[in-house]
């Protein structure tokens, strides 16, 4: 199967040594000229002895770059609605390339974001991996970035489909994407197998960001420093789920506090995603 999958170009050959089908799907990558990390949060085990709807939840990295023939495979999919979760000057950085008809939404919040100077340079003294354990139990700025992203998912006509990127696809989208599975009820063994999976899925993307820091002219020792959080830690966002867990008692009653998913709207939610 893994040489056929090769053969037949469904599957890279890091993807196709991999056991797990679920997670490796060759449905849930798409082949983006301009982005990488991007895919399909569908096919997961969900509550009910359901499965999450293909073709409806999407997860990136930055979408800046994207080429017209990508943006015609983005709205050949329906791609309606494109959630930001980037800061403000990310954005102008980088300002999106959206589908014909989409709209975008700006979640920034912003308190989750660590000065780039203490991972990127910093100081010998700075914990880098304490720094973004932080950042995954800091719940504080969850309510404003996902709550309206919820409340989209909620009201978004059940032929159209959702986008949330940030820039890398990792830390920002792999709470939401955690978030959104766990409201789902996926289980949180397969959640954090889909965050793992950025390291897969965003390999080529974190190459050459480390590429552009060389260019820039940081020393070997500092992205040595930085190399390790730019892979996709299960233990941080595992951190996310104990914060909420100690915090509110469940991830469900914080979805339920927090992001307004009463269990009329958690049913609802479910008839839309599940099938």
């Amino acid at each position: 199967m893994k040489k056929l999958l090769l053969f037949l170009g469904l599957a890279t050959p890091a993807l196709a040594q991999t056991p797990d089908t679920v997670v490796y799907n060759p449905r849930r990558a798409l082949a983006l000229q301009g982005a990488s990390n991007f895919r399909d949060l569908g096919g997961y085990p969900a509550a009910g002895g359901k499965r999450v709807k293909w073709g409806h939840l999407y997860r990136s990295a930055d979408i800046s770059k994207l080429t017209d023939a990508d943006l015609l495979a983005l709205q050949s999919r329906h791609v309606a609605l494109v959630c930001d979760l980037r800061g403000p000057q990310e954005v102008a950085q980088a300002p999106d390339r959206l589908p014909a008809g989409a709209r975008s939404l700006a979640l920034p919040a912003g308190s989750e974001k660590i000065d780039p100077r203490l991972l990127m340079g910093g100081g010998k003294n700075i914990n880098r991996d304490s720094l973004m354990r932080a950042v995954y139990t800091n719940t504080s700025f969850f309510r404003a970035k996902y709550k309206p992203m919820f409340d989209e998912l909620l009201a978004l006509p059940g032929n159209e489909a959702l986008l949330f990127h940030c820039s890398a696809g990792k830390d920002r989208t792999g709470i939401g994407a955690a978030l959104v599975l766990a409201a789902l009820g996926v289980d949180r063994a397969t959640i954090l197998k889909d965050y793992a999976a950025t390291d897969t899925y965003w390999q080529a993307g974190r190459e050459q960001s480390l590429q552009r820091m060389a260019q820039a002219g940081m020393s070997a020792e500092a992205i040595n420093a930085v190399r390790p959080l730019l892979a996709a830690n299960p233990a941080y966002l595992a951190g996310t789920f104990a914060a909420l867990d100690q915090q509110y008692g469940s991830v469900e009653k914080y979805l339920a506090s927090e992001l307004g998913l009463t269990p009329k709207k958690l049913s609802a939610l479910r008839a839309k995603y599940l099938q």
